[in-house]
């Protein structure tokens, strides 16, 4: 906790440095400045400007950078696509595969897995609370000309609604921080449901004038908090799959428990700075060395608290008052070598020390074992990147591995990509993983009997082979084949308590993606579809066969350009399947092969426009569970959402 306070400090003294200093005017270098082709324009935000003027703000548009952690640099995009609808949601990302619940900030049911992973160190768990929370990637650094202002709206189900409001600025060309928080309360239809969480990020870079030295650091604060209610009792599944007239008001079902809530919260302080040892650019040779050291800290918790005990989840130690905490401390530092030519590519090589700690404040003893209450160790790590273009092919790489310490783990990957012509593009990649199961598969502890574990799992082990290729006039096609050893899941037992397993057999996992939008005139057709297989894993790995999202929509200008409308609908459908289940306990899904779920439709009607640039959302979710079926699910127990019209917005300022 001493070196996040010490981060802490070191970041607000070089803000209140920057803000000291007397702001230069930023100059834009028009010669670097490029026209946009569509209706995204800056310039539409001043009429009354001349052509000329619009044309230069027009091209500074791409001088507002939004910058990756992997150095990777964008603008930003103010367009209007069906991208940017898919992207409208809690999580600001196209959620393509994942089967939300009821209320907005609720968990997710995965329908579609992602094996690629380069950690090689265990996580807290809790993955159900995790969908939300920001980790060190999703965390963006900016450069802009003049200050920048987002703000993200939308309302949620009953009193509640969502904001993300975001503001970055440059108060000189060398220094630039950014603040934004995202924040939800939304009550939900059913009883108990209530989503309340926050997530405050503040970011800053700054270079020197001659470039030789960066920094960057940001500190990253969330909370994500949950009431819980176990979905509704199996009495009441008939009345809601009935779709009569007076059980239309979710209130009225009786749920599992009414006074439970879990809560995950994290504080983050990351700083990453070089320094250049080596720079040399001319007509002959681009050379670059640099030296760099990047640490972070993070103090991550989870909590689950219940007033009084229930049979849904067996006997507690104590009637009432429960409260089961489990922490995270994560600390790492590493030094790194960066070394680029222009003919023999990018390599980049890490040492780097890890710390953790992860417990309890008591050690439990039951009849048969006894639980301790921690497990801290250390970890030596080595890494090695690689990156180059050898005329049109793209290579890219990773190694890594911890070499000493009390957590074994390697991770490797590798991928190259040749494009075809203009038109095609394919690439491959392979990549293999090794690392301990998350925390609290191995070490649990909690008020309830049958929530207590000690288990020494091994590694699971991953092998993926993937490939896509990207066909312009066709489609894109993309192919991810894993093998993996040691899976480790949940599961309920006879006695209905959910417990961690590992898998003894080698589960093979299949997954094809297909997309493709079909133009004609104004009107538009934008498909994925996902085929998914499962060998040697079946009941243990659970996923729909068939997964498809289709959008069939209008999109045009109106009034001499002033308004882009887009309207269309949008049908999503999974083949049944197995479901997840759902333990708000863990906050995490089990295995369950008692029932199937899925094959229900779910159409949603939307309006989007656009003005200046400001994107506006109207959309009309679910219009069809009235006349398909009331069969519809995200987990066992716990119904999808009825129909139910939002809007929004998404507004940035230019100053």
């Amino acid at each position: 906790m001493r070196v996040g306070i010490i981060l802490f400090f070191l970041l607000f003294l070089s803000v209140s440095s920057a803000w000291s200093q007397e702001p230069k005017l930023l100059k834009i270098d028009k010669e670097k400045a490029f026209s946009r082709n569509n209706q995204d324009t800056l310039s539409r935000s001043i009429r009354e400007s001349r052509s000329r003027a619009k044309k230069n703000l027009e091209a500074k548009i791409a001088d507002y950078k939004i910058i990756s952690i992997t150095n990777d640099t964008t603008f930003v995009d103010t367009t209007l696509t069906i991208y940017k609808d898919y992207k409208y949601n809690y999580l600001r990302k196209d959620d393509f595969g994942l089967m939300p619940f009821a209320n907005l900030g609720q968990t997710y049911n995965q329908l579609m897995y992602d094996f690629h992973s380069i950690d090689i160190l265990p996580s807290l768990g809790a993955k159900a609370r995790h969908f939300n929370y920001m980790k060190i990637e999703d965390i963006d650094y900016y450069y802009v000309p003049t200050p920048l202002t987002e703000l993200m709206f939308k309302t949620a189900f009953e009193q509640g609604q969502l904001i993300d409001a975001f503001f970055t600025v440059n108060t000189s060309e060398q220094f630039n921080f950014s603040i934004a928080y995202k924040a939800l309360r939304s009550l939900g239809k059913y009883q108990h449901a209530l989503t309340s969480t926050g997530n405050l990020r503040f970011t800053t870079n700054y270079k020197t004038k001659n470039d030789k030295y960066n920094i960057r650091a940001h500190v990253v604060m969330q909370d994500l908090l949950n009431e819980e209610n176990g979905g509704i009792i199996d009495d009441e599944i008939s009345r809601f799959e009935s779709g009569e007239e007076e059980f239309k008001d979710r209130s009225i079902f009786q749920v599992n428990f009414e006074d439970a809530q879990n809560l995950l919260d994290g504080k983050r302080y990351y700083l990453d700075h070089n320094f250049k040892i080596i720079s040399k650019k001319d007509s002959i040779q681009d050379v670059t060395l640099k030296l760099g050291n990047e640490l972070y800290y993070e103090d991550k918790f989870y909590r689950f608290e219940q007033d009084r005990q229930n049979d849904f989840f067996g006997e507690a130690f104590q009637s009432a008052n429960i409260r089961d905490n489990v922490k995270l401390e994560h600390f790492h530092a590493n030094a790194y070598v960066n070394y680029r030519d222009r003919s023999l590519g990018d390599f980049r090589f890490k040492l780097g020390h890890t710390s953790l700690n992860y417990g309890y404040d008591k050690v439990i003893v039951l009849d048969s074992q006894t639980i301790p209450n921690r497990i801290k160790g250390n970890a030596i790590s080595v890494k090695g990147q690689y990156q180059n273009k050898i005329g049109k092919l793209e290579l890219n790489g990773m190694v890594s591995a911890n070499v000493s310490g009390d957590f074994d783990g390697n991770s490797f990957f590798a991928n190259v990509a040749y494009p075809i012509n203009d038109n095609n593009k394919v690439s491959f990649g392979i990549a293999s993983n090794s690392r301990r199961p998350d925390f609290n598969f191995l070490l649990y502890q909690s008020a309830y009997e049958n929530y207590n574990w000690f288990n020494e799992f091994e590694n699971i082990k991953t092998r993926t082979f993937s490939s896509k290729l990207e066909m312009k006039k066709i489609a894109n096609i993309d192919l991810s084949y894993n093998n993996i050893d040691n899976y480790t899941y949940f599961q309920q037992s006879i006695e209905k308590a959910t417990r961690p397993l590992q898998a003894s057999q080698t589960i093979n996992y299949l997954n094809v993606r297909l997309s493709r939008e079909l133009r004609y005139g104004n009107f538009a057709l934008d498909n994925t579809i996902a085929y998914q297989n499962v060998i040697d894993g079946e009941g243990i790995l659970n996923v729909p066969q068939l997964t498809t999202r289709n959008t069939l929509y209008y999109a045009n200008h109106f009034f001499k350009k002033a308004l882009f409308l887009q309207t269309g609908i949008t049908f999503k459908y999974f083949t049944k399947y197995n479901m997840n289940a759902y333990d708000p306990l863990l906050a995490e899904f089990y295995v369950q092969n008692d029932q199937e779920f899925g094959g229900f439709p779910m159409l949603d009607f939307f309006i989007n426009a656009k003005i200046r640039q400001t994107r506006i959302f109207l959309m009309a979710e679910h219009f069809n569970s009235s006349f398909t079926g009331y069969d519809y699910y995200s987990a066992p127990n716990n119904p999808y959402r009825d129909f139910t019209v939002r809007f929004g917005l998404v507004w940035n300022f230019f100053l």
